[in-house]
């Protein structure tokens, strides 16, 4: 395992190495971070998973400043899983060269998280874009918990031509039905529990919207919600999976994007 801090030493290192399979992380690594890993290393390449706690996809500062961190406790599950390159770059090392791709925001970017953290998703994809072009890997793998985030990136990547696979992984989850989040870990006991209220909830009730699309009305819901001890819901929404937009026939595969706060820490999820 080969810890890299400058992209200058990563470009030499990496510079004739044709099959690499990147995991962008912002560290606090988990069950779920670990799956992705252990897929890449399916794909017969080398594996480089990238930390660097992006300050430009943080709408708001205390959220960025309370970011569970743990770099030597994610060391130590990196070097277990036989990692190849890890890459630690600070905020100048990765903002301080000039792109050739402008990046490239789908009109969803402007729903669901897009409307409640302004910013969030360009800083999402000027980091993305720059990992690509110093990288060049031949897969980038991410989770579909951030359902929106992996399809702006794919969206990115092929508008700008970037010869870059996504590999979209399922969503691994907690025994008790939460998915694995490094922002897990700000939540007590108590809001874990309510978490998992959430989630049981909405597994519920995707099965009577599937019997009715007029099963679904939020307005109920997010009282629900509110009564199992949530304390704000961004948004709650359906949408198909492949087109993106509401369903308008039960027969159609649809999830339930939600976003909401138990307490400060902010949760999202689909169903």
């Amino acid at each position: 395992m080969k810890i890299i801090k400058s992209k200058h030493k990563l470009q030499n290192e990496i510079l004739n190495i044709k099959n690499i399979s990147f995991i962008p992380t912002m560290g606090g690594l988990h069950k779920g971070h670990i799956s992705l890993i252990k897929k890449s290393k399916n794909l017969k390449g080398k594996t480089l998973v990238s930390i660097f706690v992006n300050p430009k996809q943080f709408n708001n500062k205390n959220d960025f400043l309370k970011y569970p961190r743990n770099l030597k406790k994610d060391l130590i599950i990196l070097k277990r899983l036989n990692v190849d390159y890890i890459y630690l770059p600070n905020f100048k090392d990765i903002y301080s060269f000039r792109v050739k791709n402008k990046i490239f925001l789908d009109k969803f970017s402007k729903k669901l998280c897009g409307k409640s953290r302004k910013g969030h998703f360009k800083g999402v994809l000027n980091i993305v874009n720059r990992f690509l072009l110093l990288i060049k890997p031949k897969y980038i793998l991410l989770g579909v918990k951030d359902f929106q985030q992996s399809y702006l990136i794919t969206k990115h990547i092929l508008k700008r031509k970037i010869n870059t696979k996504v590999i979209n992984c399922k969503t691994i989850r907690e025994k008790n039905g939460v998915a694995y989040s490094t922002r897990n870990k700000n939540l007590t006991n108590n809001q874990f529990k309510v978490a998992s209220k959430v989630i049981k909830y909405l597994r519920n009730n995707k099965k009577l919207i599937r019997k009715d699309l007029t099963n679904f009305k939020s307005t109920r819901i997010k009282k629900d919600l509110k009564n199992f001890g949530v304390t704000k819901i961004d948004y709650i929404e359906l949408y198909n999976s492949k087109s993106l937009k509401r369903p308008k026939n039960k027969k159609e595969n649809f999830r339930i994007f939600i976003a909401f706060y138990l307490n400060k820490t902010r949760l999202i999820d689909n169903i």
